[in-house]
């Protein structure tokens, strides 16, 4: 079996929340605890720190591999989706994981794996943890996929439980509330493990709390324990965290929307800085060097100037709010918005929130979940949102970089898959 034989086996032939939506949606962990018994349970054999919320999970995933990288640990890392190349989600001191492996693994389990029934995500968990016990890392950093309760990471051999936020995403899944959503990522608390909280929210404290309590697990919220404030002149921040005064930090992740998870991660690194030996100059070069260490993409990215170009991943009320309060203070002569949306979000609501005077490129990502672009268009044009249909990504992506001048901005946003589908391209 090539590399390439597995990626169709696995993209293919099992169901992908990513690409199918609710087919590949499972209300129990049966496969995902069955796939490690026959492993062996390799999620067992290593520490991790899981990780769930609406937003900034990915964000705050990759500032902490970062920082146990610099610290000399052999750090795993395991995020979704890719935006690239699939070995993205599974990584080692930044190293994706190699073909070999994938295609092994696959060839290895695949007649067993149809026994099970597994999807695609419960057989890349199943993949990532073997992976990881294999190359006897010292400790993972664990984002969920969606909520956390049901998600197959929650059965990993958590040090440290973080959620990140809570906004009104998957809907479909997770519940209509916030309070409902909460309850679903509350599940990756463990009984007696201490839980940080990155941000606090009216609906969410009295879930948390309550789910704390019936674990016996430490709870604490971000900005109880760290303290972030920005430096205009410098462009850097600093932070008091548990009364330590962290001076010039370095932070290469510049949407305005990550104070929010460095804030967390901070949290998350004293908290846990003397059982694992953690000190402020490696923190702070960690921190510093997350793009570098880790390859993290797709957030608030600007990959040209001239006409600038912008690519940020965030696709759901909550993250977008940050996103185009943050285009408003960007300078430029005219806006060229490419939006692609998938099918199965709140689409009226994320439309509000774009600006009335830019030029968009409206398009559909390569995959079911993707909307299509004429019914993206009716829907835009309904709030007065106007520019043209384009049958790719590709072929949008190509027109904005005709029509855009110097001064001008190109946004690509929407959906996750827009941005994967841009960024060979640039």
């Amino acid at each position: 079996m090539t590399y390439q034989q597995s990626m169709d086996y696995l993209f293919t032939q099992l169901p992908m929340f990513q690409r199918v939506g609710a087919a590949a949606y499972k209300s129990n962990l049966d496969s995902t605890l069955a796939l490690c018994r026959m492993l062996g349970n390799p999620e067992k054999k290593f520490p991790s720190i899981h990780i769930a919320g609406t937003n900034g999970k990915g964000s705050t995933a990759n500032i902490l591999a970062s920082v146990f990288q610099e610290h000399g640990y052999k750090t795993g890392l395991y995020t979704s989706p890719h935006l690239v190349d699939f070995r993205e989600r599974i990584r080692i001191n930044g190293q994706m994981v190699s073909e070999d492996f994938v295609v092994d693994f696959v060839d290895i389990y695949k007649d067993k794996f149809s026994k099970i029934g597994p999807s695609f995500f419960e057989i890349t968990f199943a993949m990532a943890v073997e992976y990881f016990a294999q190359q006897e890392v010292d400790i993972v950093i664990m984002e969920t996929g969606m909520g956390g309760r049901l998600d197959s990471t929650n059965v990993v051999n958590s040090i440290l439980s973080i959620i990140t936020n809570i906004g009104l995403d998957h809907t479909a899944f997770l519940g209509n509330t916030i309070a409902e959503i909460a309850v679903e990522k509350a599940g990756i608390i463990k009984k007696n493990i201490p839980v940080i909280i990155g941000e606090r929210q009216e609906e969410t404290t009295p879930v948390f709390m309550k789910f704390a309590n019936k674990n016996n697990a430490p709870l604490y919220y971000a900005g109880d324990i760290a303290k972030l404030f920005y430096n205009d002149n410098t462009e850097n921040y600093m932070a008091v965290v548990n009364e330590e005064l962290f001076e010039k930090i370095e932070f290469p992740l510049k949407a305005n929307y990550q104070s929010y998870n460095l804030r967390t991660a901070l949290a998350a690194l004293v908290h846990l800085s003397e059982k694992w030996q953690l000190n402020q100059e490696l923190i702070l070069s960690g921190v510093a060097n997350t793009i570098k260490n880790t390859d993290f993409a797709g957030r608030w990215q600007i990959v040209s100037q001239n006409p600038k170009i912008i690519l940020d991943t965030g696709h759901n009320v909550d993250g977008l709010t940050y996103s185009m309060e943050q285009l408003t203070q960007e300078k430029f002569e005219k806006l060229h918005f490419i939006l692609g949306m998938v099918n199965d979000k709140d689409i009226e609501s994320v439309l509000a929130l774009l600006p009335r005077d830019a030029v968009y490129y409206f398009c559909k990502a390569d995959i079911p979940r993707g909307l299509d672009a004429s019914i993206l268009a009716q829907k835009a044009n309904m709030q007065s949102l106007n520019g043209e249909i384009y049958k790719s990504i590709n072929l949008a992506f190509v027109a904005a970089k005709k029509n855009a001048q110097k001064q001008d901005l190109i946004f690509v946003g929407g959906s996750t898959f827009t941005v994967a589908e841009v960024l060979p391209l640039v």
